[in-house]
C-alpha cells in the first residue's frame, strides 16, 4: 500500500509585529507618568520640603538605637521615640504641637491609669487581677471612643486613641512582665525624647506656619471671586444666542469652585494656627484666627452668588440682545465696582491695614441703585409689551432708555439692527425638530408658544441683575466682616503706613 503525502506549503507572509508598537506606547506612557510626577513636584515645593524633614527627624531619633552608646543607656524602648517621631511630625507647626500635645497629655493619663488599676488589682489576689484588668481595659475604651466624638472634644481625638492605646500596652505588659512604674518611666522619656525632636526640627528647619498659609489662602480667595465676577458680567453681555454647553472646565467657573472647597481646610489651618507660638508678622498673644474663618464663610456665600450667575450666564434661554443692551452698561459698572471692592478687602488683610474708603461703599450703592431704577423700567414694560410689533417694541424701548445720559448714543440703531436677527434665532433655538423662521409666520400656535419662551428669555436678564444685586448685599456682610478682623488682628489704618 502506497502512502500519500500531502505537503501543505507554508505561507511565507507572518502578521507584522506588534512589539515595536507596544513599545512606543509603553515608553510614551512612562514619560507622560514622569512629566506629571514633575507637574505635581513644582505645585508646591512645601511638600518636598516636608519629605525631607521626615527623613531628618526619622534619622536623628533612629541614632539612639543604631549606636552602641545611647543604646546602652536607654535600651530597647528607644523604638516608642521613633515611633512617636512619625506619628507626631505634621506639615504645619501648629499641627506638630498638636499632635505632640495630644500624645502627652494621653500618654501621661493613661500612665497614671495604668499603675493605679494595676495595683489595685494586685491588692485583689491573682483570682481577681485578671478580671479587673479586663473589665478595665473594657471600660477605658467605651469611655475614650465615645468622649472622641463628642463635638467640643473632637480636636482632641487622637489624645484620645493614645490613652487608649497606651493603657492597653501597659497593663498587659505589666500583667505578663511586672514593674509598672519601670514601664511607665521607659515610655515617658522615650515619648519625649520623639516629640522634641519633631517639634525642633519643624520648627528650626524651613518652618512651614499654618497661620501664613491660612493669610495666603484667605487672600488668594478675595482676588479669585473678583476676578470671576469681573468676567461673568462681561460673558453675560458679550454671549452670544445659542454658544451654551458644559463649562466645568472654565476658569471663572473652577475659580469659585475652589473657592467653595477650601471650608475645612480653613478649620484645620485655623485651629492648627492657634498652637503655634508668635511669628513674622503674627506677633500678638493671641491672634485671632478664627475670625479668619469667618471672614471665609462670609467670602463663601458671595463665590456661591457667583455661581449662580454662571450658570445664567450659561442657561440654555438667553435674553435677546434688543432687551441686553439696556441694563448691560449698569451691569458691568455694578460688577466692576463690586469686583473693586471685594479686591480691595482682599489686599487689606494680605497688607494688614484698613484702606476701604467709605466713598468705596457709596459709589457702590449708587451703582445698584441705577441698576435697580433700570430694572424697574424694563421690567414694567416688558410686563405691558406686546411681541406682535417688534418694530414698535424697539421704538418704545429706546424712547424709555433715552432720557438716560449713557444709553443715549447708539442704542436705537443697535435694536434695530439686531431686532430681526434676535427674532430668527428665538425661532430656531426653540423649535424642536429645527425649522425656519417662516415656518412659524402662519403657525399662531406656535406663536403663542414663542411669545411664552421669549417672556422667559427677557426674564433671564432680570434674574442676572438681581443675583448681581444679592452679591452686592453680601458683600456688605463681608466688608463688616473683615473691618471686625482688623480690629481684632489690630490692623494698621492706611493714612498712618
Amino acid at each position: 500500500m502506497e502512502s500519500i503525502e500531502i505537503n501543505i506549503p507554508t505561507s511565507t507572509h507572518t502578521k507584522p509585529e506588534l512589539h515595536e508598537t507596544d513599545t512606543k506606547f509603553g515608553a510614551k506612557r512612562i514619560w507622560l507618568q514622569i512629566l506629571s510626577v514633575w507637574e505635581f513636584c513644582k505645585e508646591d515645593t512645601g511638600r518636598e520640603i516636608f519629605a525631607l524633614k521626615v527623613g531628618v527627624t526619622v534619622l536623628l531619633v533612629s541614632l539612639f538605637v543604631l549606636f552602641e552608646a545611647p543604646y546602652q543607656v536607654f535600651g530597647s524602648n528607644m523604638i516608642w521615640a521613633v515611633l512617636t517621631a512619625i506619628l507626631v511630625f505634621e506639615d504645619t507647626v501648629g499641627a506638630t504641637f498638636n499632635r505632640g500635645f495630644n500624645r502627652a497629655v494621653g500618654t501621661l493619663v493613661a500612665v497614671i491609669l495604668a499603675v493605679v488599676v494595676a495595683e489595685t488589682a494586685l491588692s485583689c489576689g491573682h483570682v481577681a487581677e485578671p478580671i479587673i484588668l479586663g473589665l478595665s481595659m473594657f471600660m477605658i475604651a467605651v469611655i475614650t471612643s465615645y468622649m472622641k466624638m463628642w463635638a467640643p472634644l473632637m480636636q482632641y481625638e487622637y489624645g484620645f486613641r493614645v490613652t487608649l492605646l497606651t493603657y492597653c500596652l501597659i497593663v498587659v505588659s505589666d500583667y505578663r512582665i511586672g514593674n509598672p512604674v519601670r514601664i511607665m518611666i521607659d515610655r515617658l522619656y522615650s515619648i519625649a525624647i520623639g516629640g522634641t525632636i519633631s517639634v525642633l526640627v519643624n520648627v528650626c528647619i524651613f518652618p512651614i506656619w499654618a497661620g501664613d498659609q491660612l493669610h495666603k489662602e484667605l487672600v488668594k480667595n478675595f482676588h479669585s471671586v473678583a476676578d470671576s465676577l469681573e468676567e461673568e458680567a462681561w460673558e453675560k453681555s458679550k454671549i452670544p444666542m445659542g454658544s451654551i454647553g458644559t463649562f466645568d472646565d472654565e476658569p471663572a467657573y473652577m475659580r469659585c469652585q475652589s473657592t467653595l472647597d477650601l471650608g475645612s481646610k480653613f478649620e484645620s489651618l485655623a485651629q492648627s494656627a492657634k498652637w503655634e507660638p508668635p511669628h513674622g508678622r503674627f506677633m500678638h498673644i493671641s491672634y485671632p484666627w478664627l475670625q479668619y474663618v469667618k471672614v471665609g464663610a462670609v467670602l463663601r456665600h458671595c463665590a456661591y452668588e457667583v455661581m449662580a450667575l454662571h450658570s445664567i450666564a450659561h442657561a440654555k434661554i438667553q435674553v435677546p440682545y434688543k432687551w441686553r443692551v439696556g441694563l448691560e452698561s449698569e451691569v458691568e459698572e455694578a460688577s466692576k465696582e463690586a469686583a473693586e471692592v471685594v479686591r480691595i478687602l482682599g489686599r487689606d488683610i494680605s497688607r494688614m491695614q484698613w484702606s476701604l474708603k467709605d466713598s468705596h461703599i457709596k459709589r457702590l450703592q449708587n451703582c445698584v441703585k441705577r441698576l435697580q431704577s433700570c430694572m424697574c423700567f424694563q421690567y414694567s414694560y416688558m410686563l405691558a409689551s406686546t411681541f406682535d410689533n417688534p418694530i414698535k417694541t424697539s421704538a418704545n424701548i429706546s424712547h424709555m432708555f433715552y432720557h438716560l445720559p449713557y444709553q443715549r448714543e447708539t442704542m436705537e440703531e443697535e435694536v434695530e439692527c439686531y431686532n430681526e436677527i434676535t427674532g430668527k434665532q428665538l425661532r430656531r433655538l426653540y423649535s424642536w425638530p429645527p425649522r425656519e423662521a417662516d415656518a412659524f409666520e402662519e403657525d399662531s400656535q406656535n406663536n403663542v408658544k414663542l411669545r411664552a419662551l421669549e417672556s422667559a428669555a427677557m426674564l433671564s436678564f432680570t434674574n442676572f441683575a438681581s443675583s448681581l444685586m444679592e452679591f452686592v448685599a453680601r458683600v456688605e456682610h463681608l466688608v463688616e466682616a473683615v473691618h471686625e478682623l482688623s480690629k481684632m488682628a489690630k490692623f494698621k489704618s492706611a493714612l498712618l503706613s
